[in-house]
């Protein structure tokens, strides 16, 4: 037994040394690129800090040298702009004076030690050079440079400041030169141009100023080289034409070499640190890598699978297309997708609670695994829609064979516990053959193909079809035009009265909004209206057509009311009543005038939400109608739990009263049900003089069609209202 586990030790140890050498080479290869790295680094961080150290030095001795120059300036200025010089220096006897004020200040002077009197053409009057006269020619000592200082003075003597300064090699080295107009001080000089005289200073960059810059400006072996010299850190001195005269250079101190050598060791150690923690982290990140690799292939499973129905997810779905495309492509044969949504869901949710949706959710999962050929990818890709994808070579015949095992089994009811609920399925197919159309196109079709089989009624199935993308082009251009009439204001509000029953005056004012489309006519709201409610766009239309009636029922008497139509998309904005609010208070409209009328979908689909909105309209004072009651699920409960202020019966009821005597019964039962509540009736779409009396007799106090007015523009309405003397608020005819 002892040589069996010697024996497994020895391999065992044998496996584990090329384990242990990969960790040792690894190791001893971090340690290098790491040293290398960082010693790297802070070679870079010592050549960075050296740069730095020199580009300062450059800026220091940069400026160390306009301000030498600028001195000179300063100087030249104070003595050229002096009334005193002007009185002298022009006067026939003035020579003494500027010997006195000028030459002899250029012994030992360290403002400038060249002094010269000029006339306009350059001609020296008097010049002196370290207290001693100059005896050659100024034009020689100075050289070229000094005429275009002059010529810079001359052209700056319009623009205030008639002086020119510069740096010229003269015949005792670099100087620091200056051309200034005498004036005086206040600028003024009444002489003629050619008269003019000019006060020249010099003061040259010897070794003794370039020593006394070094020390101001703490610039370490600051000193003046040729212009021939190549020395390392370096700023150039140019005459005023741009020539080099010399190099004033310094040496760089190297702060960064300094540094590093002073942090090497200690990085050394640092470095040998890192390195041992290293080895510990190598160990532990051995151990955790075998988790996270557990660890992603369970999250990767869950990333695209649904939890609740056990299903595949969208994600799932893209990849198992992808997968099936790809192979589609290699053997020629199609792809399938099913697009299933589940009809009647969200009544079961909302009847039964999410418990039981839950559940029924999972049984449709169930029953759509077991439907499925072997291959095939099930999905659930949203709340209540599903698809079904798989790889075929005999499509049109399994996609009828599935489509009609699907319909057989969402045609049987599913018993959920002790709860049976029905739902249907509107499916929508697209197929890629041969792998030619793309996961995120057979999608695309499908998702198109599904919804144009719900438009239709449920449970349907519609195949895609090419045509259906231009409805849906159709449709967006439909889209975009509509949001840029609600921007530009293009929309127009159509007003259509309401007759009391008991003598036709107009008692209120509907108002409608109306569309003419640019290029293509009037559009119905049935056309516009959906759209703007799936788009959005409601919220901005419905406030328009708000605030435009309440503009214009400052033209009607004070008794006639206000109706408007608001949408479920209005009421599932929490903010729709604080902007309702903000429309009265800007239009000055008294509120109780107004009529807010909703449908009962939004009531069936959020119950509480829908009290709290119109708790909250109510508050402002307006009144809200249950409109079209009749057309839907509206029970006379509806009336009794929201509070409506009247209740408008839909025109199909009215309709009816020509197919069927028993329509009259039941019109007369659903007007006393809302009037044992206390709720007025108003009745719409009359077009003849026989409803309107059997809807009377029957207790609508309100009548709405076109027998007392079609929908009319505004000024058509106001005129109705202006043309009519009478009598008091309600005192207005429709006819």
């Amino acid at each position: 037994m002892r040589s069996l586990v010697s024996v497994r030790q020895r391999f065992t140890n044998m496996g584990r040394r090329p384990l242990l050498g990969g960790v040792l080479l690894a190791f001893a290869l971090v340690v290098v690129v790491v040293t290398s790295l960082v010693l790297s680094a802070l070679g870079e961080v010592a050549r960075h800090a050296n740069q730095l150290d020199d580009a300062r030095s450059h800026e220091t001795t940069a400026g160390a040298l306009k301000t030498f120059e600028a001195q000179l300036g300063a100087t030249l200025n104070d003595y050229a702009a002096w009334d005193d010089a002007t009185q002298y220096v022009y006067a026939p006897d003035g020579m003494e004076w500027m010997i006195s004020n000028f030459g002899d200040m250029t012994v030992d002077s360290d403002l400038f030690d060249v002094a010269v009197v000029a006339d306009v053409d350059g001609n020296a009057v008097m010049a002196y050079r370290e207290g001693q006269p100059m005896t050659g020619p100024v034009d020689r000592y100075f050289g070229g440079s000094l005429r275009v200082l002059f010529d810079l003075a001359k052209a700056s003597e319009n623009k205030g400041m008639p002086q020119a300064t510069g740096f010229i090699e003269t015949e005792s080295g670099i100087a620091a030169t200056g051309v200034a107009l005498i004036r005086m001080k206040s600028g003024e000089l009444s002489l003629p141009r050619n008269m003019h005289r000019y006060l020249i200073f010099a003061r040259h960059l010897d070794a003794r100023k370039v020593e006394d810059l070094a020390q101001t400006y703490v610039i370490s072996g600051l000193t003046l080289a040729p212009s021939v010299a190549d020395p390392r850190s370096f700023v150039p001195i140019r005459d005023p034409s741009g020539k080099i005269l010399a190099k004033l250079a310094w040496a760089s101190r190297n702060p960064g070499d300094v540094s590093y050598m002073m942090v090497q060791p200690t990085v050394f150690m640092a470095i040998g640190l890192v390195g041992l923690l290293f080895v510990v982290l190598l160990a532990i990140g051995a151990l955790a890598a075998r988790r996270m690799k557990a660890d992603e292939a369970a999250a990767v499973s869950l990333a695209r699978h649904d939890r609740l129905s056990g299903l595949v997810n969208r994600s799932g779905l893209f990849t198992g297309l992808e997968e099936m495309i790809d192979a589609a492509r290699v053997d020629s044969s199609d792809v399938l997708l099913l697009y299933l949504d589940l009809d009647g869901f969200k009544e079961v949710n909302d009847a039964y609670g999410h418990g039981t949706g839950d559940q029924l959710i999972r049984g449709v999962a169930a029953g759509l695994s077991y439907l499925t050929p072997q291959g095939a990818s099930v999905a659930r890709v949203g709340g209540d829609e599903f698809a079904i994808a798989l790889q075929t070579t005999r499509i049109d015949e399994q996609a009828v064979e599935l489509v009609e095992a699907l319909l057989d089994f969402f045609s049987e009811p599913l018993t959920i516990g002790a709860r049976v609920a029905t739902v249907g399925a509107s499916i929508g197919i697209a197929s890629s053959p041969r792998g030619l159309i793309s996961a995120g196109e057979l999608v695309r079709r499908a998702d198109m193909a599904m919804y144009k089989a719900k438009d239709a009624g449920r449970g349907r199935c519609m195949c895609y079809e090419p045509g259906m993308d231009a409805d849906r082009e159709t449709r967006n251009e439909l889209e975009l035009d509509l949001r840029q009439a609600i921007e530009n204001g293009d929309l127009r509000v159509a007003f259509q009265p309401l007759v009391s029953a008991s003598n036709r005056e107009i008692v209120a004012v509907e108002a409608l909004v109306r569309w003419n489309r640019p290029g293509h006519g009037a559009v119905s709201p049935d056309v516009f209206i959906p759209i703007a409610e799936t788009t959005g766009l409601i919220e901005p239309l419905g406030l328009y057509v708000l605030r435009r009636a309440c503009e214009e029922a400052h033209h009607w008497p004070a008794g006639v009311n206000i109706a408007v139509n608001i949408s479920p998309g209005q009421f599932r904005n929490p903010a729709f009543a604080d902007q309702v609010g903000a429309i009265i208070g800007e239009t000055g409209t008294d509120a109780s005038r107004i009529t807010l009328e909703m449908t009962e979908g939004y009531l069936i689909q959020n119950p509480e939400r829908a009290r709290q909105a119109i708790d909250r309209l109510k508050a402002l004072g307006l009144r809200v109608a249950l409109d079209d009651f009749g057309a839907g699920f509206a029970s006379v409960g509806y009336l009794r739990q929201f509070g409506f202020d009247r209740m408008k019966i839909d025109r199909s009821l009215v309709l009816a009263l020509d197919e069927s005597s028993r329509a009259r019964d039941m019109l007369q039962a659903t007007v006393a049900l809302a009037r044992s509540l206390d709720i007025p009736v108003t009745a719409e779409g009359i077009e003849r003089e026989d409803q309107a009396m059997i809807l009377h007799l029957c207790g609508c106090d309100e009548l709405q069609g076109y027998l007392f007015g079609k929908p009319m523009p505004a000024e058509a309405i106001n005129a109705i209202f202006a043309g009519t003397d009478g009598a008091g608020a309600g005192g207005r005819s429709a006819a």
